[in-house]
């Protein structure tokens, strides 16, 4: 193999890596999209939980135990 084949793999193989850290820096930032508004969304669902739970007191946290207890 010359350092002309060589050089031509090199490059191709760095093109690839570049394109494939590319593709992942776009995954994660779709990710991170997602969480922010899954946390807003959990939010809202335990606002909503502690509302209803101050009027009858129906609604179970994880971290209460049950009423049995």
């Amino acid at each position: 193999m010359t350092d002309e084949q060589k050089m031509t793999l090199l490059e191709e193989r760095l093109a690839h890596t570049i394109k494939t850290a590319e593709d992942l820096s776009d995954v994660v930032t779709d990710q991170a999209k997602r969480i922010t508004l899954l946390e807003r969304q959990v939010a809202a669902l335990l606002e909503l939980a502690r509302d209803q739970s101050a009027g009858d007191g129906s609604v179970t946290f994880s971290d209460q135990p049950p009423p049995h207890y």
